[in-house]
């Protein structure tokens, strides 16, 4: 690839202390050692309204839009809630669908029972985008991963945030790239011909 994967991760909590956008914002500073050029994007302080498929766009909308364009992979970090990812999540989500065709995605998870079904719930939901998703995901346990200020303390989970900046930048690279050349060269039976 020859520009910078740009990343975007997306936090789904809002809670003020969010133990998943902590983890978050540490998977993007190591993406970065990697190459990337990340945002966050804190739905926190996006203040997306509720989706309405006959509503107009409004600002909160749009400025929402145009981080998710800029985007050439994602990673998406929600509390488990129930057994699923939450609203706030859920509720980006359904704001796209062709942005996200093609790019590939990674998975975070606060949760107290390793979030397994939460995401899944996000995969099923970028799959049904045409989105890919690394094969994998990463659960955070705020009492078990975390020390009294909030800094990660297992080595072994701050490990696998290196390896999924790596892999995210890796991979999205090389999946996006290929998407694009698919696109512009309109070549027949691949996935991206079929898409457009």
């Amino acid at each position: 690839m020859d520009m910078k994967l740009k990343l975007l991760g997306v936090s789904g909590s809002l809670r003020n202390d969010s133990t998943g956008l902590r983890a978050l914002s540490v998977l993007l500073d190591f993406a970065r050692e990697f190459g990337a050029e990340t945002r966050l994007l804190d739905l926190r302080h996006a203040d997306l309204p509720m989706y309405n498929p006959d509503a107009e766009p409004d600002a909160r909308v749009t400025r929402v839009m145009e981080d998710v364009t800029w985007a050439d992979a994602f990673v998406l970090s929600s509390p488990d809630y129930h057994g699923t990812m939450s609203g706030a999540m859920k509720n980006f989500l359904d704001y796209h669908w062709s942005e996200f065709s093609g790019k590939l995605f990674g998975y975070l998870c606060a949760s107290h029972e390793k979030g397994l079904t939460v995401m899944e719930g996000m995969r099923v939901a970028v799959r049904q985008c045409y989105g890919w998703s690394l094969p994998y995901g990463l659960s955070i346990h705020g009492k078990q991963d975390l020390d009294e200020t909030g800094q990660i303390k297992n080595p072994i989970l701050k490990s696998r945030l290196r390896i999924a900046g790596r892999d995210l930048v890796t991979y999205g690279s090389l999946l996006y790239t290929q998407f694009r050349q698919d696109i512009a060269k309109k070549t027949p039976d691949t996935f991206a011909a079929r898409y457009i």
